[in-house]
């Protein structure tokens, strides 16, 4: 990718991904895209490591100034070595608890006791869904509430959409691991500190949220694996306690695995796990065993099995419940 190239990459970025999520990558961006100085910079990563979002969170993890204009740009030139040394063997490890109130009524209809395994599991807060409370709001304002006992110390603020409130009540998980290429650690503040600066910034609440979910798992660490999931599954799947039932989830993490490893992946998940539970973009693979016709463009098809249960916001910030398993209707 030349700099001409990474320049267009961010000018798309600052058109089409950034306006009314975050202003200040937004204004970034604009200037990656005008000033080739500032995209050399960025070109000087590999290219599968120039994303904005990766690029702008190492900036911040470097120190970059919270502003845009000249002070930010003159900034990034002083500092390319640092901005380089600080993106060294980084990737995009997103940790989005709120994901887990679209998990949560799949989970809940399953009977346990669960061995939970998530893959593409960064630090972990995925595994975690009993210990949340969940409040599911219709358009009219009406709630409906979860709550552990005791109560969590994370609230997860989830839209309904359409008529049927999700199954809710609390899966029985007895055990919890994650598999990640890089996982990462919620008791290290370095790794911590990654995750905080993965947000991009003008999204309320949500650096809060993950900092207090870092907490519960950092309380009480699932075990983590390091290593290709197509090859590792099964001495995880292993270790899960006799009589469990092994629930796999992979929520997001699909689109980043290459289509022949995708597959391969999804086969080794099927042939090992008694549920699969998945939240994907309808494309993204051919797993499905009902039709995901019903999934609107903004949302991602919540399954279980394959079977579609539930359109839902990829990070888990609206769901849409089918009537039942098979309101989806059958794959044409």
């Amino acid at each position: 990718m030349s700099i001409a190239e990474v320049q267009e990459r961010y000018a798309r970025f600052a058109t089409d991904e950034a306006p009314g999520r975050s202003s200040l990558y937004e204004a970034w961006a604009h200037i990656v895209a005008s000033d080739s100085a500032v995209a050399a910079v960025v070109a000087s990563f590999a290219p599968q490591r120039r994303q904005p979002p990766l690029i702008f969170a190492v900036m911040r993890l470097a120190g970059a100034p919270q502003e845009s204009g000249t002070r930010w740009r003159d900034w990034v030139l002083a500092h390319a070595a640092e901005i380089r040394a600080a993106g060294e063997g980084r990737s995009v490890q997103t940790n989005e608890p709120l994901r887990c109130a679209a998990l949560m009524p799949a989970l809940a209809a399953i009977d346990g006791p669960i061995a939970l395994i998530e893959i593409g599991a960064s630090a972990g807060l995925c595994l975690y869904p009993d210990r949340y409370t969940y409040s599911y709001v219709t358009a009219a304002g009406e709630v409906a509430r979860w709550a552990p006992e005791p109560a969590g110390a994370v609230t997860l603020q989830c839209a309904l959409r359409g008529h049927v409130v999700p199954p809710l009540r609390s899966p029985t998980i007895v055990w919890r691991a994650g598999v990640d290429l890089n996982p990462l650690d919620a008791r290290d503040d370095a790794d911590r500190a990654w995750l905080r600066a993965l947000v991009w910034p003008g999204e309320t609440g949500r650096e809060e949220r993950i900092a207090a979910a870092l907490d519960i798992v950092a309380a009480q660490p699932p075990l983590m694996v390091a290593g290709n999931a197509a090859d590792v599954l099964p001495a995880v799947v292993a270790q899960a306690p006799a009589g469990a039932r092994i629930v796999i989830t992979t929520p997001g993490v699909l689109p980043h695995i290459a289509w022949a490893e995708r597959e391969r992946l999804i086969a080794v998940v099927r042939e090992l796990a008694d549920d699969w539970i998945t939240l994907d973009a309808p494309r993204v693979h051919s797993a499905w065993t009902t039709s995901t016709v019903r999934v609107p463009a903004d949302g991602f098809a919540l399954a279980r099995n394959g079977v579609v249960l539930a359109a839902a916001d990829p990070l888990g910030r609206w769901i849409d419940w089918f009537d039942d398993e098979s309101a989806a209707g059958a794959m044409s």
